[in-house]
């Protein structure tokens, strides 16, 4: 087979992890007094990590010390309670042992808090996923391309050699960056007229689809 491993996105792409990020979001600004956010707008403040989302959820004008505590107040929450509501998306458990059952090694690269990263993939993915890779100090966030050659280095693969798949348009960039054709999910955070717009060609409907574009 031409792909050896498949990197992944996780939010978005294997979990459903909206609504947790939802409830922590909104436990942290009202924490600081600040006006809750919808599910569909917190929907569009994710995917580039935790800080960003929290600076994009508190009110514009928002004096940084204020948004720090903010962001302290969801990460304390978030710890206890990302598993709340999180669940695998329809298929994906499926997916990912009939690929581990045709010898493709897998990993998983999050702008989620490594902390958040290691607890998901402890639960859902523990003896599937070889290499778990969130966001922590030395390794920048994505589109920067460094989690996923960091990856890919412990895989033991080249790029050329891999395949990335992930839901919105900072896994296209991503993907790009690194060298990597990129798979788009349709069933995340982003639209399939959002993903187009931003450069997807490859799209899948179902995780099954995915089997058949590897």
């Amino acid at each position: 087979m031409k792909n050896k491993a498949i990197i992944f996105d996780l939010d978005g792409t294997l979990t459903d992890t909206l609504e947790d990020l939802f409830l922590s979001t909104n436990y942290a600004l009202s924490s600081q007094g600040f006006p809750e956010r919808s599910l569909d707008e917190v929907r569009r403040f994710v995917g580039n990590g935790v800080r960003k989302l929290i600076e994009r959820a508190v009110p514009e004008g928002t004096p940084k010390a204020r948004t720090e505590k903010c962001f302290d107040a969801f990460r304390a929450h978030y710890l206890v309670h990302c598993q709340d509501h999180t669940k695998l998306y329809p298929g994906i458990a499926t997916l990912l042992t009939t690929l581990q059952s045709r010898g493709y090694r897998m990993a998983v690269v999050s702008n989620k808090m490594q902390a958040g990263v290691t607890e998901l993939a402890r639960t859902f993915f523990h003896g599937i996923i070889d290499v778990a890779i969130g966001e922590q100090p030395g390794i920048p966030r994505k589109p920067d391309p460094l989690m996923v050659e960091t990856a890919l280095s412990r895989l033991g693969v080249t790029a050329a050699e891999a395949v990335y798949v992930g839901d919105s348009d900072v896994d296209i960039q991503t993907a790009t960056a690194a060298g990597l054709p990129c798979i788009s999910v349709l069933w995340g955070f982003r639209t399939r007229s959002f993903l187009i717009a931003h450069g997807a060609t490859t799209l899948a409907e179902t995780p099954q689809d995915i089997l058949s574009l590897v």
